[in-house]
């Protein structure tokens, strides 16, 4: 069960200038259960043990950071597949992080990563399903590997390439390619399990593996399996790959939380 606070839906919008925008969704604060459930087909170990997580309200981009957005802001584009609409990739967690401190230094506001938690409870927005759109994904759905389709589900499209962010349908927080398109990076050291993890939403940044750090959601040469809302993955902090991008999250002022 996935527990939320009522707030209106609203968003912000930070301009970068030359017609650059960067749209910001409110993510009502709540609880909810974070990870596989036991009945899940095809969990991992490292998806457990569920547990209850209390969040805070954020802000959440609605889109993976696009190359326009990125380049903008870091006066380059790492990208493979080339498109201003299309997520930045081939950006390693060092360049996220970067990203986000060179944007809270310009609008004098914070942002960063998300946490894993922040991540799983945007992505599910109230679901308990595998994935936001239900029992199973297609290809009309989610750009990722539909050779591979997840439980009984057909057979669907392999595209071998990224697509423009928001081709595909949100989910109930208005929030576009969670599952699919990129692997986005999250803030947190990567653990084998979630034993000891936090409950109130920050990131787990303790730990022996601090050179590792998260990625969630899958790409579009992902199998179903990984695209999914519990899914985990990490890679070392200089790794690239045209599979992983980013998005990233702000807080809520306090007076705002007040009022919502």
């Amino acid at each position: 069960m996935i527990n939320r606070t009522q707030g209106s839906a609203r968003q912000k919008i930070e301009d970068f200038g030359n017609g650059i925008k960067l749209e910001m969704v409110y993510i009502p604060g709540g609880s909810f259960l974070m990870g596989s459930p036991k009945n899940e087909a095809g969990r991992e170990s490292s998806e457990s043990p569920q547990h209850q997580v209390t969040l805070q309200p954020f802000y959440m981009s609605k889109y993976p950071i696009t190359q326009k957005q990125y380049e903008a802001m870091m006066g380059n584009n790492p990208s493979n597949f080339k498109g201003g609409s299309r997520p930045v990739e081939n950006v390693s967690w060092h360049n996220a992080i970067e990203f986000c401190r060179k944007l809270s230094e310009k609008t004098g506001k914070i942002y960063t990563l998300p946490s894993e938690s922040q991540w799983e409870y945007a992505c599910r927005a109230g679901t308990t399903t595998p994935f936001y759109f239900g029992e199973t994904i297609t290809s009309e759905l989610v750009n990722y590997d539909g050779n591979y389709p997840y439980v009984n589900a057909p057979k669907g499209k392999y595209r071998e390439e990224t697509t423009d962010v928001g081709s595909f349908p949100p989910n109930a927080f208005g929030l576009y390619d969670m599952h699919g398109n990129v692997w986005e990076w999250c803030l947190d050291v990567w653990h084998d399990n979630y034993n000891g993890a936090p409950t109130d939403g920050s990131a787990w940044e303790t730990g022996e593996n601090s050179d590792r750090r998260l990625f969630r959601g899958g790409c579009w040469y992902s199998d179903s399996r990984v695209c999914w809302s519990a899914n985990r993955n990490y890679r070392v902090t200089d790794f690239l790959d045209n599979g992983l991008g980013f998005r990233i999250v702000s807080s809520v002022p306090a007076v705002s939380i007040f009022r919502s």
